[in-house]
């Protein structure tokens, strides 16, 4: 099985907020991947980042993450399990922000897992197997 990393982890992870290498340790057996939109909400971060110095090291941060995670494409199939989704929970009432939908499209098109701090938004999805890694966190 596969865990599709959200971007509450490793915004956390920079952050120094979740111990990142002790769960890749933690879960040494899986395969861990992003979403394409995780990727470009990171690269948005370094963009907007201020000072220099801060921009620098967050981009370092996040192009050692591109070069180490797969990231999955949002293609036409994942884009079919999109709008399913989209349609049963906006008929459920029970929508998620829209970068949420298509990580947990993808999530769910591929059969794998989604690790978020953000579990609340995350548990409406029927079927979407969740993992908070709180057991992580650095006060």
């Amino acid at each position: 099985m596969g865990l599709i990393l959200d971007t509450s982890v490793l915004i956390a992870g920079e952050r120094q907020r979740l111990d990142l290498p002790a769960f890749f340790t933690a879960h040494a057996d899986e395969t861990f991947l992003i979403a394409a939109i995780t990727a470009a909400e990171l690269l948005h971060g370094v963009a907007r980042a201020t000072p220099p110095s801060r921009k620098r090291a967050r981009a370092d941060f996040v192009e050692d993450l591109l070069a180490r995670l797969e990231a999955i494409d949002f293609d036409v199939p994942v884009a079919r399990q999109h709008a399913e989704l989209w349609a049963t929970l906006e008929k459920s009432g029970k929508m998620i922000g829209p970068y949420d939908l298509l990580i947990a499209a993808t999530a769910l098109h591929y059969n794998h897992a989604v690790v978020t701090l953000n579990a609340v938004e995350f548990k409406r999805v029927p079927r979407l197997r969740v993992i908070e890694p709180s057991g992580f966190r650095i006060p």
